[in-house]
Order: C-alpha cells, then sequence, then structure tokens
C-alpha cells in the first residue's frame, strides 16, 4: 500500500489540453495518447509527446524539466512510454521512446533513459543505467 504524503491532500486532476500548459506550468502534446494517473506530481516546463502513447500510472513523481517523448524524429523511433506505479524521475532527465520505467525505481536527475529499467532500483546517467536494487 502507498504510504499517503501529505502534498497530495486535495489533489485533483490537472485541467489537459493539448498543447496548452497546464496550471502546473507542464505540457502535453497529442493528449489523445495520454493517460495520467491519480495523485501524480509533474514538475514544471516538462514535456510529454504523447503521440504514440504516454501513460503514467498512479502516484509517480516527475521532476523539473524533464521530457518524456513517445516519437523521436531524429531517429525515427515511436512507441509508447510507460511510467510505473510510484516511480521517481529527477529533474532534467529524458525518456525516449518505447520505455517502461519500473515500479518504484528511481531515475536519477540528468538521466537519458533510452532502454527500460526494470522495478525496485536506482538508474541514472547518459545513457541511463541500474546502479543498484532498492531494498524494500
Amino acid at each position: 500500500m502507498m504510504k499517503e504524503d501529505k502534498r497530495f491532500d486535495g489533489w485533483q486532476y490537472p485541467k489537459v489540453e493539448d498543447g496548452v500548459m497546464t496550471k502546473y506550468n507542464w505540457i502535453a502534446q497529442h493528449i489523445e495518447g495520454f493517460k495520467l494517473g491519480y495523485k501524480t506530481d509533474i514538475g514544471a516546463f516538462s514535456y510529454i509527446n504523447a503521440k504514440y502513447g504516454v501513460v503514467i500510472e498512479d502516484y509517480v513523481q516527475i521532476g523539473s524539466h524533464c521530457s518524456l517523448y513517445s516519437i523521436s524524429t531524429i531517429d525515427n523511433k515511436q512507441g509508447r512510454v510507460h511510467l510505473k506505479k510510484n516511480c521517481k524521475i529527477g529533474s532534467h532527465s529524458t525518456v525516449m521512446p518505447n520505455v517502461t520505467i519500473g515500479e518504484n525505481s528511481i531515475v536519477g536527475a540528468n538521466s537519458l533513459v533510452l532502454e527500460d529499467i526494470p522495478n525496485n532500483v536506482v538508474a541514472f546517467g547518459v545513457p541511463a543505467k541500474v546502479m543498484r536494487k532498492i531494498d524494500e
């Protein structure tokens, strides 16, 4: 069971409009492919491109200035980005297409995530690599 965080008291889903900054100062494009979980926290100036799907499950935290891309026109990659329950993404990180970040995992700040990150680990770097498991 998730430990309730007091900062989520009174949490409500934000109004998300295609290409329009939310009241929390993050933006999503192609929102028809965007699914946002319960009690999520997306930092200011983050960008989400959901053309090929972005799923953010419950209790996910995303730091400021992060980018989630379901499409990359530089290398022609595309695919769903899936952030599983209670994962955390450090500020200024980028998650590229066709990547899943596992439940309870932590991605360190300034990371570039090119491949799936399993459940219950800490990963960071450019490119992000698993550094250790998280002990329950």
